[in-house]
This record gives C-alpha cells, structure tokens and sequence, in this order.
C-alpha cells in the first residue's frame, strides 16, 4: 500500500470508533452517574488497567488535579508492572492475577470507593484479580473493554463494551481500541467532575493555575463569567487568593472572597446554587 492508502484506511476504520462508543452511550452514562455518587460521599476512583490501556488510564488520573483541581488521589491510576511500564513494555505482567488483587490492595481501594478496569481485550488476568478484590470488599466494579461478552463483562457491576472489530494492524490495541479507550474515560472523568461542579458552564473553574498559560486562563475564565475587563479579573482573582470560583461568586453576588467561599461550601462547591443563594 502507498502512504496515502495507509492513511486512508486507518481513517475509515477509525471513523468506526466513534459509532462503537454511541452504541454504548447508555452504560457510559451509568457510569457517570454512579462513580460521581461515590466520590460525592467521599470515595475514590481507580482505573486498573495492563499496557495501553494502563497507561490510558494512568494518563486520565494524571490529568484531573490540574484540571479539576482534584486531590491527587481522587483519581488513581494503577497499571500492571508499576510505574516502570509506563515506558517500558513490561508484557508479562499482566498475565499476574495475584499481583492485580494486591495492586488495588495496596492502593487502599475499600468499600466506598469505585474502580474501573480497562483491558482491551476483557480476558487481562491482572484486571481480573483486581475486579475479584474489589467485589470482596464490597466497592463498585466497571469494566471496559472492546469485545463483546468477556470475562471481564462478566464480573463486574457495569459492563461498558465498546466493540470496534478487528485492528488495522491484527492484534494491534493502542490503535482502535485505544482511540476508544481514551474517548469512554474522557467521558467518564470529564462527566463525573461536571456533576460534582467541578465546571461553570464549559469552563475549568477549578483548575490549578500552575503556569503563566494557566493563569492566563484563569484570567479569560473571570472574564468570561462576570463580564470585567481583564485589568479588574487579575485584581480580583489576586484578592481571591488565585480561586476562579471564589472570584466569580465573589463578582456575580456582589460579595467578598469569605462570603463567596462559605456560598461555595454551602452549594458543595457549584458555582451556579453559590450564585443563586
């Protein structure tokens, strides 16, 4: 095949993606709803996963405290071999069942908290082992894969199926599988962090501006809600101690950064009941 033919039919095959995940939009939604319910009482999310989609999840985990301004260990990555097969293949660990159950062990994972676990293929013994331990302690078990009916369908509370059919290159997850992947924790984590108002609008109101790019988002985000010039959202994000929501309930009520954090705290943490309060 040319360049050109190469490309053209990993983009028709990727096209197919897109209708595999609509197809299991129902489940998804589910899951939105239920792992947003745990952490709301105080429990935790967990993704478990072996080679790519490890590090998928591993890279989901990774991204929330920057933009949701979640603990670090709310969301938890967890992928088999360690953190060492984040960048080294270490393939023969995910055949260990054991080593899945003590992982999740290890991590602190109890009753109130939610995992999912994510092999392409629903069949990794380490997924397996960890979905078994997490049953016994009586935590919400999801699972995620791209075949219909697998082992791991099997053994949790919600199965999420994303069927993409065969590979491009046979055998080959981190294509299709991946792109499939990524999507379903996009949704999961994005949605789950929208229901616990975690967003104003389509806006990261809690991210943490640890950078000048950052900051000058936060900066657009003041702007964007309470309508002040760029001048005046610096001087009142610096007066909130850098906290987007703070300012805008701050700017929206008219009321100081104290009074806009108790509003906050009374609303658990969602901008709009803070300003509508």
């Amino acid at each position: 095949m040319t360049a050109s033919e190469i490309v053209d039919l990993m983009i028709r095959e990727d096209r197919r993606v897109v209708d595999a995940v609509h197809a299991a939009r129902v489940a998804i939604a589910r899951a939105v709803e239920l792992v947003a319910d745990r952490l709301e009482c105080g429990g935790r999310l967990f993704y478990v996963g072996a080679g790519t989609s490890g590090r998928l999840g591993v890279l989901d985990a990774s991204e929330c405290p920057p933009t949701f301004g979640t603990a670090p260990d709310l969301v938890v990555g967890i992928i088999a071999g360690g953190d060492a097969a984040l960048r080294v293949a270490i393939e023969g660990a995910e055949d260990d069942r054991d080593a899945g159950r003590a992982d999740l062990r290890a991590a602190g994972f109890g009753a109130e908290d939610a995992v999912v676990g994510v092999t392409a293929s629903g069949t990794a013994p380490y997924v397996l082992g960890a979905i078994e331990f997490a049953r016994v302690v009586g935590g919400l078990t999801i699972g995620l894969c791209c075949n219909a009916g697998a082992s791991l369908s099997a053994g949790v509370e919600l199965p999420i199926e994303v069927v993409v059919g065969p590979e491009v290159l046979s055998g080959s997850t981190r294509l299709k599988a991946g792109t499939a992947t990524k999507l379903v924790l996009n949704m999961l984590s994005t949605g789950v962090m929208v229901r616990l108002g975690k967003c104003f609008g389509n806006a990261m109101v809690d991210l943490q501006a640890s950078n000048a790019k950052l900051r000058r988002r936060a900066e657009r985000i003041v702007r964007d809600a309470t309508g002040l010039d760029a001048v005046a959202a610096a001087e009142l994000l610096a007066a909130c101690d850098g906290e987007v929501k703070t300012s805008i309930v701050a700017a929206r009520s008219g009321v100081g950064a104290d009074e806009a954090r108790g509003r906050l705290r009374a609303s658990n943490g969602r901008v709009r009941g803070a300003i509508e309060s």
